[in-house]
């Protein structure tokens, strides 16, 4: 139904009516915002991509097909914007991920531990950003789009125009780089 309706809504923008996109826009605005989130590890940068996004997908609109649905195509829009300001931004010095768990494991463990500490989850949060961000940019994309998004493999593999086989490789390299790398820090 709702695919049906981003259809619609797709089909008035592309005959000029403004609120139609406007409507797309308020109905996508909070995945497409999480997910450069996710990706860029910086509220700010987020923000600003996914008016990036936003933008770029309304003068792309003529290309969208439907052969998947609207929430695809702009999560292949947003991880494609992403992944080229963080490409972009290459040329700054990256924190590896394992100076980030030595210099970081006291709060790693907190975050990862039992405790009441009201802070904990802004702490955790902030954490789980900076390891992401240690991740290959594929790597992240996937295990972003399939933790924090919920899509189906097949939807990631659109979206990053790859094979739902590269999705599952690019995942399981993920999560064996974070396992591997926390596993100290994890109970028994």
């Amino acid at each position: 139904m709702e695919d049906r309706e981003d259809l619609e809504l797709v089909r008035q923008a592309r005959s000029g009516l403004r609120e139609a996109y406007e409507a797309l826009v308020r109905r996508h605005h909070a995945r497409v915002l999480q997910l450069c989130l996710c990706l860029l590890s910086d509220r700010s940068r987020a923000e600003d991509a996914a008016q990036e996004v936003f933008l770029k997908a309304y003068r792309s609109l003529e290309g969208f097909e439907g052969a998947c649905s609207l929430s695809t195509w702009l999560h292949r829009v947003a991880t494609n914007h992403c992944l080229d300001v963080l490409r972009k931004e290459a040329r700054r010095r990256t924190e590896s991920l394992d100076e980030l768990v030595e210099r970081e494991g006291e709060r790693l463990q907190r975050a990862l531990g039992s405790s009441s500490d009201p802070s904990r989850p802004l702490e955790a949060a902030d954490l789980a950003s900076r390891i992401l961000s240690c991740l290959p940019e594929e790597q992240r994309a996937a295990l972003v789009l399939r933790e924090t998004q919920g899509l189906s493999y097949r939807e990631i593999a659109q979206a990053l125009e790859c094979s739902v086989d590269s999705v599952k490789a690019r995942l399981r390299r993920a999560r064996a780089i974070l396992q591997e790398k926390l596993r100290h820090f994890s109970g028994p």
